[in-house]
């Protein structure tokens, strides 16, 4: 009988480990899923991004081999259209890009957190010196110059975390793609330069809507 009674709660110790674990689980389930229902209840939208302006210093292009040289003063903004969510920004990177080519380096925003209805603004510099460009680049950029026109897109990649009350989520990525049309003029209101686009300071101010993917 003693034997038999020790084996017995030998296995009611073993048992009662596995019941406190199975309870614990159980609560980080519900709690997990009470975070989930309210923060899909609130519905966080997407924050939205502008170009506000850019100050243009340098734009020119060299030929054989096209080499292209930028200098571009860019200012974003971005609001925060939640009434109840915060958005945590983290490794936002800014550069230009011309026909889907990637023409200045990134510039590394700072991580910065955006209350309900908020705006934050960044006015970063964006550079690119003598980066070559495809041949198929060069013609485009050639018949842009003719025209006057040169359509670049100032994008932003980077990872955003939402805020409800005191919980974070976990990291999503971020796209924003804003279009900057930039109208180029020699001195005298002609075509502009042959193989240089702009050398002096010139400013932009065309309010530009982002198109943006999280």
């Amino acid at each position: 009988m003693t034997a038999k009674d020790s084996g017995h709660h030998h296995d009611d110790d073993s048992l009662l480990p596995r019941h406190l674990f199975s309870f614990l689980l159980g609560i980080v389930v519900v709690v997990l899923f009470a975070v989930l229902l309210i923060f899909l209840i609130l519905r966080p939208t997407k924050p939205s991004f502008i170009l506000r302006d850019a100050m243009v210093y340098n734009f020119n292009s060299t030929a054989s081999p096209t080499l292209l040289t930028t200098t571009i003063q860019v200012t974003i903004s971005t609001r925060n259209p939640n009434a109840r969510v915060g958005v945590y920004y983290q490794k936002l990177d800014v550069y230009a890009s011309y026909r889907g080519q990637q023409i200045t380096l990134p510039v590394q925003l700072p991580d910065s957190y955006q209350g309900h209805k908020e705006i934050v603004e960044w006015s970063p510099f964006l550079y690119g010196e003598s980066v070559p460009v495809s041949p198929f680049l060069a013609e485009s950029l050639a018949e842009d110059q003719n025209v006057g026109t040169v359509l670049l897109n100032i994008k932003v990649d980077g990872k955003v975390k939402w805020k409800v009350g005191t919980w974070v989520s976990g990291k999503y990525l971020l796209h924003a793609n804003c279009p900057a049309l930039l109208v180029f003029k020699s001195q005298d209101g002609g075509t502009p330069y042959d193989g240089v686009i702009l050398q002096s300071s010139m400013k932009f101010q065309a309010t530009q809507h982002c198109n943006v993917d999280v």
